[in-house]
């Protein structure tokens, strides 16, 4: 078996072959080798409780070569080449192949990790450009709970992505455009004395007209439409102010443009609290496809994809029918000339892959949406514009947050949780946990210092509890849970990252460094937790892959979690700081790629790696 695997990527930076990686090539060429028929096939390998790792292939070997799987396990082990990577295979059970590695192995692999800042950990996706639409509120509307999700799975996936060499272009697909705002800017031209610009408003109230921008705004809209509906003068002025918003009235245009200015600010406070890297660079609101309808209902019309229906202009589905077993239909036109959103998203994807040139586009959109991304995608195929040869697009849906009763979050009131007032809590509550957890400790902490951390845990705590299980379920917005120190938590995580770091600190203070490369390293024997967590830290770029392929930023999430449980065992029986010469180094060394191990993991979710709690 060849040592560890190492090439250059376009970077610079090298990538190292994992030990799962080159065993799993191992084993299956000593398969093929053994059963020449069978050459391909997985050797499974797996985690064990009694060696290093295990491959597991022999059972299902046995069946289609009609042998006894312990005869198959022993004629595949005669293949195995022991000595630099297998220390020794040991058969157990009815066939399993347990497999011990040399601790030079191992040890090739944390240094081939130390060098660069990559961590060993190849651009997989170079090449590829990927668009992910995620967030996506509306303008002149308050950010809240239903946006966290897009948000938060929508930026770990953009920077797992990125950091895997994909080309990726971020999109904010805003609801910027409708008939809405022909009402919006009537009201406001007429109450001109109502503040919603973040030059007149103070936040006074988390929760009234004046929490934000936005919040202004969309007070003003919910008195437009209480006015609309009584005052048919009104009404009538705000239909034409519609018509002139269309038409591109100057002076109309003109507060449309403010209004989504404003909005944008007050989007960007909540994007940067929260950590995700959108910006107004990134967005594209539905009105930026506005003239490019008419083009998309008369292509798809041309090719008579679509057809007049009862006086609308619609896509008839060729995969999907309804209750009454007739072809769903995706609007393209309404019967009185205007545009919705189908035909929008029809346009987008039509840009996305002609213009922007994705290979790869993704939708963070709940899982409530699925029907209409499944028609969207089949007319773009239809109409030619997605080659699925080509390119993928993929609806990537998610769950809801819950409240503590098990059902949708809502306010005491019925109404939406803002985005803002929900990460207040979340901070409230890791403030009164860092708190108590430096009086318990007699560590004196400035105030400063606490609120920074408890922003650090609070936002963490999260995204952390939005990111760690799977994507597609449900999860229970429960600030006390996920601020807890203990658990799988943003917080444990966090506070395990402080004490990698104080290890390092105080090694430094005692003069000691984190040597370069440690030559002298196995002359003692790896104990079995450095081997633990040196199998652990080699697992990173494999589970990066992972997540590349099936979008489930948990993987990450219980990686990490998974990596600081091993390091507070190897912590627990492996001095570092006690131990002396190439045993002090090497652990120094292991505590030092595990810290920037789990500090590049939780970046890559978007999670501030703190130094002190």
């Amino acid at each position: 078996m060849a040592p560890v695997s190492e090439t250059s990527t376009e970077s610079g930076a090298t990538a190292v072959a994992s030990l799962q990686t080159q065993l799993t090539d191992a084993i299956g060429d000593a398969i093929a080798v053994a059963y020449p028929a069978q050459s391909g096939a997985d050797p499974l390998i797996r985690p064990s409780d009694h060696a290093d790792r295990q491959a597991n292939a022999a059972l299902a070997l046995a069946k289609k070569v009609g042998a006894n799987p312990r005869e198959v396990a022993t004629r595949v082990t005669e293949q195995i080449a022991v000595g630099d990577v297998v220390e020794q295979v040991e058969i157990s059970g009815p066939g399993f192949l347990n497999l011990t590695l040399t601790d030079a192995a191992l040890w090739r692999q944390v240094e081939a990790r130390r060098v660069g800042d990559r961590l060993g950990v190849p651009a997989v996706a170079t090449g590829v450009r990927t668009v992910i639409d995620y967030s996506g509120p509306n303008i002149a509307k308050e950010m809240h709970v239903g946006h966290l999700r897009s948000s938060v799975i929508g930026d770990a996936l953009a920077r797992i992505l990125t950091f895997l060499g994909s080309d990726v272009v971020r999109q904010n697909h805003l609801g910027d455009w409708g008939t809405q705002f022909g009402m919006l800017i009537q009201y406001i031209d007429e109450h001109p004395e109502k503040p919603w610009r973040h030059t007149e408003i103070t936040a006074t109230d988390a929760d009234g007209e004046n929490a934000s921008t936005v919040s202004a705004l969309d007070a003003l809209y919910k008195a437009a439409r209480a006015v609309f509906d009584t005052d048919p003068e009104f009404a009538d002025r705000a239909r034409a102010r519609v018509v002139a918003l269309q038409a591109g009235d100057e002076a109309t245009l003109a507060t449309w443009q403010e209004i989504v200015k404003e909005s944008q600010y007050a989007f960007d406070e909540v994007y940067e609290r929260l950590g995700v890297q959108l910006t107004e660079a990134d967005s594209a609101g539905e009105s930026f496809y506005n003239d490019m309808l008419d083009d998309v209902a008369a292509e798809l019309e041309a090719a008579g994809l679509a057809v007049v229906s009862d006086g609308a202009l619609v896509v008839l589905s060729d995969e999907v029918t309804g209750p009454d077993d007739e072809p769903v239909a995706l609007m393209v036109r309404k019967r009185d000339g205007g545009y919705g959103y189908d035909a929008t998203d029809l346009a987008t994807i039509r840009y996305r892959i002609r213009d922007l040139g994705a290979d790869r586009i993704l939708y963070l959109v709940d899982s409530r949406q699925a029907l209409h991304f499944r028609l969207v995608f089949e007319a773009a195929r239809r109409a030619g514009w997605l080659d699925p040869e080509r390119v993928q697009a993929l609806h990537v849906p998610f769950g809801s947050v819950l409240g503590p009763d098990g059902k949708p979050f809502k306010t005491r009131s019925g109404g939406t949780v803002r985005l803002m007032n929900l990460l207040d809590d979340a901070v409230a509550a890791a403030l009164t946990v860092v708190r108590e957890g430096a009086e318990a400790k007699g560590t004196e902490v400035g105030e400063e210092t606490l609120n920074l951390i408890a922003e650090q845990a609070g936002i963490g705590a999260v995204k952390y509890a939005d990111l760690s299980g799977s994507r597609v379920k449900d999860y229970v917005f429960d600030v006390a849970r996920m601020t807890a120190f203990n658990g799988n938590t943003g917080v444990y995580l966090q506070y395990a990252h402080t004490r990698m770091v104080s290890i390092l600190r105080r090694a430094a203070e005692r003069g000691l460094t984190v040597p370069e490369r440690v030559p002298a390293a196995v002359d003692t024997p790896l104990e079995t937790a450095e081997r633990d967590l040196i199998l652990t830290l080699d697992a990173f770029a494999d589970v990066l892959a992972e997540v590349a392929v099936d979008l489930e930023p948990h993987r990450l999430a219980g990686y990490l979690y998974e990596l600081s449980r091993v390091f507070t065992d190897f912590y627990e029986a492996c001095p570092v700081l006690a131990s002396e010469g190439a045993v002090r180094d090497r652990r120094l060394a292991i505590v030092d790629l595990t810290r920037r191990t789990l500090a590049k993991g939780l970046d890559l979710l978007g999670i501030a790696a703190p130094e002190r709690m």
